[in-house]
C-alpha cells in the first residue's frame, strides 16, 4: 500500500513536521514492503563510489499507491531515499512525492520499464518548505471526506460506478478520482457538481477490480497482505484451467479473491504442475480388466500415483503411473489386464497421534458447571404424606401437643384474672331456633 494511506499511521516519509517519520521510523527506506509498495533495495548504498564518479541525475519518485515516475535532478540536489521533494506534474502547479531510488539503480529501473533516459523531461523543483508540507498534509486529510461526498453525488445522479480512491495533488489544486464500473459511464454532470462543491480541478480515471484491490489493500485468505498491494505489479490473466491442472474444486467462493476475480496465486505453482503432468498418461479414465472395468477416481500428481475403483466397490486401488501406462497399451491391443489389486501400490499408513495419560482440565471449566452443583443441592419435595419418614411424623405430633398445652395455659391465666373466656358463637343457633326437641313431640 502507498505511504500516503499507510496503516501504521502518517506514512513513512514524513510526519506532521516533515522531519520525524511515522510508522516504521525508517524514513521510507524499509525493505519489508509493509509501509509502501514497490520498494527497491539499494544494495549500492554501503559502497564507496570512485572519486571521479558523476552521479546519475535521474531520480525515481513515488506517490500515493503504486504510482511512480522519473524526474531529472537539474540542480544536483543532495537527496536521500524517503526524502520529500517538490516535482513538476503533468499539468500545472506542483506535486509532492518521496524519493524511492537514486543512483545507478535508477538506470536499471529505466531499462526494466523500457524507458529511455532521453525521454525523461519532468524536473525536480526543490526540497519542500514548511508551508509546502503543511499544504500537502492538509490535502491528504481531505481525501477521505472528498471521496464520500463524491460517492453521494454519484448516487444522487444514479450513476452505476464506485469511487474507490481519491488522490490530491501536493499543491491542493487538483484531485484524481479512481472509480470502477462495468461499462462506460457518462460522468460529465458529476464533474460539474464536484467542481462546484470542491473548487478544484478534477480528473477521472477508470481502473479494474484488481487495481482497486491493490490500492485499497487488505488481508487475504492466507492471512497475509494482498500480493497486489505489496509486491505484485503485473496482473496476468487467471483462468479456471489453472485450477483444473492443480486438481482444485471449481468453487468460485474459494477460488475468487477480494477483487471478485480468480486469485492471482493460482498461477504461482502452475508451472510445477505442468512439468509434473508431462509424465502422467492421458486418456486413461477407464481400464478394462478381467475383474471388470475400473474407473479413474483421482491422481496424485507429484507422487505419480493414480487411484482406480470398480463399480460398487468401496475401496480405491492405487497404481503407479508406469503400470497404468502398460495397462492402457494392453487395452489398445484388445487385451484385458489382470485384476488391479494384484499390482496395486502399497499405501503408507498414517501414524496415529500418541495418546497421553493426562486429565482434560479444559472440559471441567464449562459454563454449566455451577448449575449442575445447584441442582444436586436442591432436595426433592415428597409427593405424598406417606413418603415422609417416621421421625418426621413424631416431630409433627409433638408440635400439635405443644400448641394444645399453650392454649390450656392461656385459658387458666384468664380465669385467674377474673376475665371470662370468650364464648364461641354457635353458627347453627339460628337454624335450630324453630325446631322442637324430639321428647316433646307427644305433649299438647
Amino acid at each position: 500500500m502507498g505511504c500516503g494511506n499507510c496503516s501504521s499511521g502518517g506514512g513513512c516519509g514524513s510526519g506532521s513536521t516533515g522531519k520525524t517519520p511515522a510508522g516504521c521510523q525508517n524514513n521510507g527506506s524499509c525493505m519489508t514492503s509493509g509501509c509502501n509498495k514497490l520498494d527497491v533495495y539499494d544494495w549500492l548504498s554501503d559502497m564507496d563510489l570512485p572519486a571521479n564518479y558523476k552521479p546519475f541525475n535521474i531520480v525515481e519518485v513515488r506517490f500515493k499507491g503504486s504510482r511512480k515516475d522519473f524526474y531529472i535532478n537539474t540542480d544536483n540536489l543532495y537527496l536521500e531515499m524517503g526524502e520529500m521533494v517538490v516535482v513538476e506534474p503533468s499539468t500545472g502547479g506542483y506535486d509532492v512525492g518521496h524519493v524511492s531510488l537514486i543512483g545507478e539503480l535508477v538506470r536499471l529501473q529505466l531499462k526494466k520499464n523500457n524507458v529511455k533516459p532521453e525521454t525523461v523531461v519532468k524536473k525536480i523543483y526543490r526540497k519542500p518548505t514548511d508551508a509546502d508540507v503543511q499544504k500537502y498534509n492538509a490535502a491528504k486529510e481531505l481525501e477521505w471526506e472528498t471521496m464520500h461526498r463524491a460517492r453521494k453525488l454519484a448516487l444522487d445522479l444514479g450513476l452505476s460506478m464506485k469511487i474507490s480512491d481519491v488522490d490530491y495533488q501536493g499543491d491542493k489544486t487538483k484531485a484524481t478520482f479512481y472509480y470502477t464500473a462495468e461499462g462506460r459511464v457518462d460522468f460529465r454532470e458529476l464533474i460539474k457538481r464536484m467542481a462546484e462543491a470542491f473548487r478544484i480541478r478534477i480528473e477521472m480515471r477508470q481502473i479494474g477490480m484488481r487495481q482497486e484491490a491493490s490500492r485499497l489493500g487488505g488481508i487475504g485468505s492466507c492471512g497475509r497482505e494482498l500480493c497486489c498491494s505489496t509486491w505484485l505489479t503485473d496482473f496476468k490473466t487467471v483462468s479456471t484451467a489453472a485450477a483444473r491442472y492443480q486438481n482444485l474444486s471449481l468453487n468460485t467462493l474459494k477460488l475468487a479473491g477480494q477483487c471478485g476475480k480468480l486469485k492471482c496465486c493460482l498461477n504461482y505453482e502452475l508451472d510445477s504442475y505442468m512439468d509434473a503432468l508431462k509424465d502422467i498418461p492421458t486418456n486413461v479414465d477407464r481400464l478394462d480388466t478381467e475383474a471388470g472395468t475400473a474407473f479413474l477416481q483421482k491422481t496424485d500428481i507429484f507422487k505419480r500415483i493414480m487411484w482406480y475403483s470398480y463399480p460398487g466397490a468401496e475401496s480405491w486401488i492405487p497404481l503407479d503411473v508406469n503400470m497404468v501406462r502398460e495397462y492402457a497399451e494392453m487395452n489398445k491391443d484388445g487385451r484385458k489386464s489382470q485384476d488391479l489389486k494384484i499390482h496395486q501400490e502399497p499405501v503408507e499408513e498414517i501414524e496415529k497421534p500418541a495418546s497421553y495419560d493426562y486429565e482434560n482440565v479444559v472440559g471441567q471449566d464449562s459454563l454449566t458447571r455451577l448449575d449442575e452443583k445447584n441442582k444436586k443441592r436442591k432436595k426433592k419435595k415428597p409427593k405424598n404424606k406417606k413418603e415422609t419418614n417416621a421421625s418426621g411424623n413424631k416431630i409433627a405430633e409433638l408440635k400439635k401437643v405443644e400448641t394444645k398445652e399453650k392454649k390450656v395455659v392461656i385459658s387458666n391465666e384468664e380465669n385467674a384474672n377474673g376475665n371470662k373466656p370468650k364464648r364461641r358463637l354457635n353458627r347453627n343457633k339460628g337454624k335450630n331456633r324453630n325446631k322442637t326437641p324430639n321428647n316433646n313431640k307427644g305433649d299438647s
